[in-house]
């Protein structure tokens, strides 16, 4: 299924795959070291929904740990930047008002990439502790550990993880035309790009031959790894791929409302509506993700043959 020649421009544009920090894993182990640190450090607030703290303008609101007080306690050690600490903790731990709060969907959009990218982690991180109470293998309680990094079963003694679940997307084209489909949750005239989640045994390009079939009835010849995308919506990570198939007639049994291939000037005029809506035509996913920038890569692609 792979072999195909590599694409002709690179996979680029969507949110929370920027600038980053270093994890700096040793020092999650280092409670001293993280005490000596939080004084000067910048400190990510979350509400219960998940939203960031923000001034009035809906910038970043990240006071130091001077001005928190206290210690780490329970916030999460995210990594160093430049020197500078950065935490994530829930807003009933903090006592921190902030003017405002801004989601993440939002902060993708305007943020610079280091804080949109520390929202997402801070963002998945609280998740999965919010939602881990309990030990998955006997009930017992739950304490974390390493800076927020493990959750320890006080009963039975077994240690869990953050959670990610690995999921493809991709961009499948029959040479001329390209694929897309739209869930009937979706707003009207929105269409995307196929995706689904990688089951156990399977390989990465046996979930792209697999979620295509079994969402559109088409049939994947070859597919190629592009790039991909944390999506911290709770905690996936997107695999970008781009495919070629054959020209079959796309069908759909009711995980997708519709499927139907997609000339490159219909996504030209698509992607022109984002500026100028007629209120007519498909609407393509939103610019922060990596499903519109592998519609733009295809897109790109074919003017560039075009030429």
């Amino acid at each position: 299924m792979t072999g195909s020649p590599p694409p002709s421009t690179a996979l680029t544009g969507f949110a929370f795959a920027g600038d980053t920090l270093d994890r700096a894993d040793a020092l999650r182990d280092d409670a001293e070291a993280l005490a000596r640190l939080w004084p000067e450090a910048r400190v990510m607030v979350l509400d219960a929904e998940g939203r960031a703290l923000s001034d009035a303008q809906g910038r970043l609101d990240a006071p130091t740990g001077a001005v928190v007080g206290g210690g780490p306690g329970t916030s999460i050690f995210l990594g160093l930047k430049d020197g500078t600490a950065w935490f994530a903790a829930q807003s009933e731990h903090v006592a921190w008002q902030a003017a405002s709060q801004v989601d993440l969907r939002r902060a993708a959009a305007v943020w610079p990439a280091f804080e949109s990218g520390l929202f997402a982690m801070a963002r998945a991180l609280l998740h999965w502790q919010t939602s881990t109470r309990f030990c998955s293998a006997c009930g017992g309680a739950i304490t974390f550990r390493r800076a927020g990094y493990t959750a320890h079963c006080t009963q039975c003694g077994r240690d869990h993880y953050p959670r990610v679940d690995p999921a493809v997307i991709v961009a499948v084209t029959d040479g001329e035309r390209l694929l897309l489909g739209r869930q009937a949750s979706w707003p009207a005239r929105r269409y995307s790009v196929v995706a689904g989640f990688v089951e156990p045994g399977e390989t990465l390009e046996q979930t792209v031959v697999r979620e295509v079939r079994e969402e559109t009835q088409v049939r994947v010849r070859h597919c190629r790894y592009l790039a991909a995308q944390p999506w911290p919506f709770p905690g996936a990570l997107m695999l970008g791929f781009a495919a070629e198939a054959e020209p079959d007639e796309p069908q759909v049994d009711g995980e997708l409302e519709d499927a139907r291939w997609f000339t490159f000037e219909e996504i030209s005029a698509a992607l022109a509506r984002d500026a100028h809506d007629d209120g007519e035509g498909v609407l393509l996913s939103p610019s922060i993700s990596i499903a519109r920038s592998l519609i733009v890569h295809w897109h790109a692609d074919m003017r560039a043959r075009r030429a």
